[in-house]
Order: structure tokens, then C-alpha cells, then sequence
């Protein structure tokens, strides 16, 4: 038996924010309660000064695995994972060969059980080799493993394609995540289309070209009865578009990532690659809409859309760079930082980054109930650590946190009771 003590226990789902004891038991919630006495046959972990959740899910991470291992494997994406305090990932398809069948759903499967050490969900495809031509295997994966279809990397061009795929997924209650972008308004372009593009000379990307899409995907949406997941939201006016379409009783969420609530387009002065992101990071007020979206709810999810990329791809021209970041580990301290300033309630930050991408994926986590699997994190709001290179336990090095001091830090990860991550060190090999 593992018991956590005194620690500050913060479940959404239960209505806990309060001091209390959580005891597990062959991999599940045992009891949460104040005061759990202690055996001589109990490990005891002192949470004492720190925070206490329901493991953290990342509903979008690209472990690359299989054919881009060069960039990450699902052994070191999933060690990432550990360290940033994420119990549960789910992998998007773009890898190489596309997860777009039964037999690559396996393969998957297959290495995640060998050689990942937190939960892998994986994602497929909405299109054969997400080529936007002919509908993949939906049922099928839907039967094999998949959690969601997106052809995420790139948008469904196609109007009908994207309807067929709602209407398809819906039998099997699977949703589909969609990376909203119109690509006849983003072609070349590396950063968002402003003053700040204009001044570095850098061809921009409007943020029209999400709305557009997003627009799209929620009449179809709509028209189909089907619901659908908005990818990364990165502009004020998508917001909006969301925000009407909840009212309205339409079925659509949506997430954001932790660098585009904390940093602005003003970061890529400097040309350094690592702020090249797709959708692109936006002007401050934008950045400041997607947070207070956030703190009301119009916003579910936080997601790290974890990109890792070799260094000597990344150490080109801006232009010439691939768009992404690695975010699995600094995602916490980012989040926490809102809290500190009080533009989001530490509930409201647990429930966006556990609770609510595992109950948009049906994954049965999220929640520290009693009798549930006993996925946990615990965070030490006050660690302060300036990460580097090294530290990063991703083969992907292209984060524009590096070298910064942050704050807030997950410091225990368990994975079906059993420690993956104790204080800053994976205790995997």
C-alpha cells in the first residue's frame, strides 16, 4: 500500500480542494480522507506544502514513433511525460507511416506496453496518410484502440470529407480533433501576420486562417449532430466562434496550449526557432483573451501539442525551421504561474489538464475517487528550477523556456499506483 499525506488535495470531479489523505491499494484509490493512519506495511510519501491531483492527461503530444525516432521515441516522449507530472498522453498520427489503421494502432500499442512508462492513447487519422483524399479505417481503429481521429498537422481541406468523418465517428461516440486551418491564407507563412511580421520580415499567417476553419468545423458540426474538438485555439475571434457555439447547445470543445498563454509574437523577435509554432503565437491581446476563456470555462482543455524536432533541424533559418516546441515538461509551471497571478483558479487549472481531455477522449481517468485506477501527480508549487538541455528527459530540445527560471514543478508521478517519478527523477531506467 502507498499512502500520500497531507498534501493539498485537489479534485474537481469530487469538490475537494482541502488537506486530506489519499491511500492506494493494488493500483487503485483506496480511500481519501483526513488523517489516514499509518501502518508498518504502508509506504508513505509526505506531500506536505505541496498539491495533490488527479494525474495530468495531455490530450496532444507527438511522440513520433514509429519513423521520425530521430526526433523522439515513445520511450523517451513518455519519460518527458513522467517528469512534467502526466500520468496519460494520447499521440497524434503524423508519424511516418500515418497511424491510419488497425495494424498501426497496434504497433503502437505494442511499444507504448514495452517501453512507455505513463499511459499511451493513441490518436488516428481521419484520412488515409492524412492526404485529405479518402476516409481511413475509422470504424476499425475506433474498435482497436483510437481515442480520437485528426488529421492534425494538417487540415481536412475538404468540406465533405470533414462531414463524412463527423457523421462516421459519431457511431462509434469517437471524437475528432480538428487542426483548424485554411491553408490558402497560411501558405509560407512563419509567424502571425502583423505589425511584429512586418517588422522582422517574416511572412505572416492572419489569425482569418483559423477562423475560418473553425467556423467551418462548427456548422458542420452542427449539421451533423456530431461533436467536435477544436485543436490548439489561438485567437481571440475563435473564441467567439466557440463561445456562441456552446451557447447554442452545439457539441464543441476545445483546448489551449501553455505557450500560447504565456508568450506573444513580440517572443520571436530574436529569430530563434523555437517560438515557430503552428497555429503561430498571437499578439497580447490575444494571449490575454485565451486566458480569461480559460478561467470561464469556454476553454477545456490545456494541451501541450508537445513537437519535438532534432536540433539541426531546428538550427536553420526561421524560415526554413519546422514548426513546434517540446512542452510535456514546463507545461505545469507555466499553468501555476497563472494561478500565482490569479487569472485561474488551481480547479479550474486541475480539471483542464485532467478531468475534462480524459472525459472528452472516454479514457476513464481524471478523477481521485475512491475505486478509480490510481493515476496521481503531485506538484510542489514552489520549486524553482531554471531547466536546460540536459535536463530534459525528450530527445527534443526546441523549447524558448530553456534557460528560464520557472516555478512549480511536479515532483511524484504515479502510474497505476506505481512511482514512475519521485522528487525531479524518473525511477525507470
Amino acid at each position: 500500500m502507498f499512502l500520500v499525506k497531507n498534501g493539498l488535495v485537489v479534485d474537481p470531479v469530487q469538490g475537494i480542494n482541502a488537506k486530506r489523505d489519499i491511500l492506494i491499494k493494488d493500483g487503485l484509490i483506496a480511500a481519501v480522507e483526513v488523517n489516514i493512519a499509518v501502518s508498518g506495511d504502508m509506504q508513505v510519501y509526505d506531500a506536505a506544502g505541496k498539491i495533490v491531483t488527479p494525474g495530468l492527461v495531455d490530450m496532444h503530444v507527438h511522440l513520433r514513433e514509429p519513423g521520425l525516432e530521430a526526433k523522439e521515441t515513445i520511450a523517451s516522449g513518455t519519460r518527458a511525460a513522467a517528469l512534467g507530472g502526466f500520468t496519460s498522453v494520447a499521440c497524434m498520427p503524423n508519424t511516418k507511416p500515418v497511424l491510419d489503421s488497425k495494424a498501426m494502432l497496434e504497433t503502437v500499442k505494442a511499444v507504448a506496453a514495452r517501453e512507455g512508462v505513463v499511459n499511451v492513447f493513441p490518436i488516428g487519422a481521419i484520412t488515409k496518410g492524412s492526404a485529405g483524399l479518402e476516409l481511413a479505417e475509422i470504424g476499425d481503429m475506433a474498435l482497436n484502440g483510437a481515442v480520437a481521429i485528426s488529421d492534425d498537422g494538417k487540415p481536412v481541406g475538404n468540406a465533405e470529407m470533414m462531414r463524412l468523418a463527423l457523421e462516421y465517428a459519431k457511431m462509434f461516440n469517437l471524437p475528432v480533433i480538428a487542426h483548424c486551418e485554411e491553408s490558402s491564407l497560411s501558405a509560407d507563412g512563419v509567424m502571425h501576420f502583423g505589425p511584429i511580421s512586418s517588422e522582422l520580415g517574416l511572412r505572416g499567417i492572419p489569425a482569418a486562417a483559423e477562423e475560418i476553419m473553425v467556423a467551418r468545423d462548427i456548422i458542420l458540426a452542427e449539421a451533423a449532430g456530431s461533436p467536435v474538438h477544436i485543436a490548439h485555439v489561438s485567437t481571440k475571434g475563435s473564441l467567439e466562434l466557440i463561445r456562441a457555439a456552446k451557447a447554442r447547445g452545439i457539441k464543441v470543445t476545445c483546448e489551449v496550449t501553455p505557450h500560447h498563454l504565456s508568450l506573444s509574437d513580440a517572443a520571436v523577435r530574436g529569430y530563434s526557432t523555437a517560438t515557430k509554432v503552428n497555429p503561430p503565437l498571437r499578439p497580447m491581446q490575444d494571449v490575454m483573451a485565451l486566458r480569461a476563456a480559460l478561467a470561464e470555462g469556454i476553454i477545456d482543455c490545456i494541451a501541450t501539442d508537445h513537437a519535438p524536432h532534432t536540433s539541426e533541424e531546428k538550427a536553420v533559418e526561421f524560415n526554413y525551421a519546422p514548426f513546434g516546441l517540446v512542452g510535456l515538461e514546463t507545461a505545469v509551471p507555466l499553468i501555476l504561474a497563472l494561478v500565482r497571478s490569479g487569472e485561474l483558479e488551481l480547479s479550474r487549472a486541475v480539471e483542464a489538464m485532467s478531468y475534462n481531455p480524459a472525459r472528452i477522449l472516454g479514457i476513464g481517468r481524471g478523477s481521485l475517487a475512491v475505486g478509480m485506477v490510481a493515476d496521481l501527480s503531485v506538484l510542489d508549487p514552489d520549486l524553482r528550477l531554471t531547466l536546460t538541455e540536459q535536463d530534459l528527459a525528450s530527445q527534443g530540445k526546441n523549447s524558448p523556456f530553456l534557460g528560464v527560471e520557472l516555478q512549480g514543478f511536479a515532483v511524484l508521478t504515479l502510474v497505476n499506483g506505481k512511482i514512475v517519478m519521485q522528487d525531479r527523477k524518473l525511477a525507470v531506467s
